[in-house]
């Protein structure tokens, strides 16, 4: 390989490494089918989940109708929205949903939508895994399409921030993380994330579900220094080309 060459990869590997921080910014439009989501499947295999054309926000929607406790979509393949959040100061949260019918007990009702990051290391006793989650608002088959999101202002909080709850603790006092984690050690090994009618602490009973959703989004910050990585990666692509263009003595 001649100088040139590595240095020219040197480059853009710089650059791309800088691009390649951890979440990234995307949006989920389903227009290229689920792109990793999933959304809940009955045992049984009444209803279920599935794109549909003809609904969505922009169409098409990824969208669920089905009898339980609550409805869930999520991924742990998409690696937009997974991996180590802390490598971006602010990230944000996002999507648009629609609720046909919320039918409970002959009655439509509302329910809330949480937003749920969860790590599968280090997990308590007994339990799958160890999360934080938001209550992003409510839902109900009059509202239409709703656009619901979360911003998290500080990555490397310690603490729980207002509204947010923890998994994985002991829920004496409502539900909260476990001994030895924080916000920031969750978010830094996110594993899966999931939108969910289901709010850990609380009981459902069976109710019959219409829902879809569009346009599932993350929007990372980067870091500083990022920035100064992928400037200095193409700077020294400029610098390489304008040295190759100079004429020899």
């Amino acid at each position: 390989m001649t100088l040139n060459k590595a240095m020219m990869v040197l480059a853009l590997s710089l650059a791309g490494g800088a691009a390649m921080a951890a979440p990234h910014s995307t949006t989920v439009d389903f227009s290229k089918g689920e792109e990793g989501w999933w959304g809940m499947q009955p045992i049984d295999g009444n209803g279920g989940s599935g794109i549909d054309t003809g609904m969505g926000h922009g169409a098409p929607a990824l969208r669920t109708v089905i009898e339980n406790f609550g409805v869930t979509w999520g991924t742990s393949n998409n690696q937009a929205f997974l991996g180590d959040y802390t490598k971006s100061p602010s990230v944000t949260l996002g999507l648009d949903i629609s609720a046909q019918q919320i039918f409970f007990f002959n009655r439509e009702v509302s329910r809330n939508v949480i937003v749920e990051l969860r790590d599968y290391d280090n997990t308590p006793s007994d339990l799958p895994y160890t999360s934080v989650f938001y209550n992003l608002g409510s839902i109900d088959s009059t509202k239409g399409w709703q656009h619901l999101s979360v911003t998290i202002g500080d990555t490397k909080s310690s603490m729980l921030p207002a509204g947010w709850g923890g998994y994985g603790g002991p829920d004496a006092h409502g539900p909260t993380l476990p001994g030895g984690r924080t916000f920031a050690s969750v978010l830094a090994s996110v594993d899966e994330i999931v939108f969910t009618t289901l709010e850990p602490g609380f009981v459902y009973g069976y109710t019959n579900f219409d829902v879809a959703i569009d346009n599932v989004s993350i929007t990372a910050v980067p870091e500083p220094s990022t920035y100064g990585m992928l400037i200095g990666g193409l700077g020294l692509v400029g610098w390489m080309a304008r040295r190759k263009a100079r004429p020899m003595a």
